[in-house]
Order: structure tokens, then C-alpha cells, then sequence
């Protein structure tokens, strides 16, 4: 039986798709989630060079919950690059306005800053409601 490390290829990949139902979930604890099953680190065959992991479809977005008082204290930022051009909202109003990009950026922040996690990041899709196009899939749930 030979003892090397076996390493999987873009073509060997099987991903799945899975679903996470956000209503009632933690903000940071479904990114946590949602970014292991991105990487596929949930996978025996994990290999860091190859993007194993599967799809994530995620529903009732606007339903995500934070903890605390973040909702009102943490602010977030974005600068236009001009002068005068910075912008600053509370998270609270980002998540009534704009609850997929939320839980985008809070995913996108746990993966890889490389070509990869670029890639990765494109299996994650983010819906406000219940409804998607995703049903025919085969949707698995994310266990965790």
C-alpha cells in the first residue's frame, strides 16, 4: 500500500450543492460555515491548491441575525477614492437594506485574498426571500 499524499485535479472534483437557511442564524457563525464548505475543507480529499468545495445557495437573508449590539455600533465604510467621498453607515441599516451583500462580504472576508478565492466565492449565491432558481439542483443542507 503506498504511503503518498494523494492530491485531487480540477477534473476529479465532485461538488455538490448545498442550502442554508438563514432565518434565525447568526451572522458570523453561518459565514464560518458557509466559507468551510466554499474551501471544501469539510471534504477528506481537501487539497489546498484546488478548489474542491461546493455550492452554497442561502435563503431568507434578510432573516440573518447579529448579536450584541452591533446592529447600532459597528459602522461600515466605503471611500469613492475623491476627496469628501467617504461613506459610513451602521451595519443595522445594511442589513435592512442590503442583507445579501451583508453576508457576502462576511464570507468573502473568511476566504482566500488569491485567484482562488476569487473563484470560490462565485459558489456562493445569496437570496433576500425563500425563492431561487437553484431548486432543480438537488440542494443537500449544510450540516454544522
Amino acid at each position: 500500500m503506498p504511503r503518498q499524499t494523494t492530491f485531487m485535479k480540477n477534473t476529479e472534483v465532485d461538488r455538490r450543492w448545498r442550502h442554508v437557511d438563514a432565518d434565525g442564524e447568526v451572522l458570523g457563525r453561518m459565514a464560518v460555515r458557509i466559507a468551510t464548505a466554499l474551501m471544501g475543507k469539510h471534504r477528506p480529499d481537501y487539497t489546498p491548491h484546488v478548489d474542491t468545495g461546493d455550492y452554497v445557495v442561502v435563503t431568507n437573508a434578510e432573516r440573518v441575525v447579529v448579536t450584541g449590539r452591533k446592529a447600532e455600533q459597528r459602522v461600515l465604510m466605503r471611500y469613492s477614492g475623491y476627496p469628501g467621498g467617504l461613506k459610513t453607515r451602521s451595519l443595522g441599516s445594511e442589513l435592512e437594506k442590503h442583507p445579501e451583500r451583508v453576508i457576502e462580504t462576511a464570507v468573502r472576508r473568511m476566504l482566500p485574498k488569491t485567484r482562488l478565492g476569487r473563484a470560490m466565492i462565485k459558489k456562493l449565491k445569496v437570496y433576500r426571500g425563500t425563492d431561487h432558481p437553484h431548486a432543480s439542483n438537488g440542494l443537500e443542507p449544510l450540516d454544522g
